[in-house]
């Protein structure tokens, strides 16, 4: 069964920002990796088509597949894990989040669909503050 993860995206203000700052850490780096303290323990079922979603602003709004869960060490030999991520971002249909810590799973009936897929299909080119302001007031 594919469960997910969701993540808070800080310092992010939108989801253009997110793609822009991963494409240049690709470009150095080769591959998107996010480091976590804790590995989750339910890493089968979210390798099993998982992805992370990230909340930008509040909302989620962009998910990457989650490609694999490597174990690291930091400079001081603490052990952490590197969440190895799918260099495609796919914008989602927002949803609302309130903040939290750390990481969070998310199982996949609750997660929000693909925009352009679902309800609110073909919307994806409406500018993102739009698109907020009309979800505040419940038409979207």
């Amino acid at each position: 069964m594919t469960l997910h993860l969701i993540k808070l995206c800080v310092g992010i203000e939108k989801f253009e920002e997110l793609a822009g700052w991963q494409q240049r850490r690709l470009g150095k780096e080769g591959e998107l990796r996010h480091i976590t303290r804790m590995t989750p323990r339910r890493g089968e079922e979210l390798l099993d088509g998982g992805s992370i979603y990230w909340v930008i602003r509040g909302q989620i709004q962009a998910r990457q597949r989650l490609l694999e869960l490597r174990p690291v060490t930091d400079g001081e030999g603490a052990a952490h894990c590197a969440l190895i991520l799918d260099a495609k971002l796919v914008r989602t249909v927002p949803q609302p989040r309130r903040p939290f810590q750390g990481w969070r799973y998310l199982a996949a009936e609750d997660a929000p669909p693909d925009m352009g897929k679902g309800r609110n299909g073909g919307k994806g080119d409406m500018p993102d503050s739009m698109r907020a302001e009309l979800m505040a007031l419940g038409l979207l």
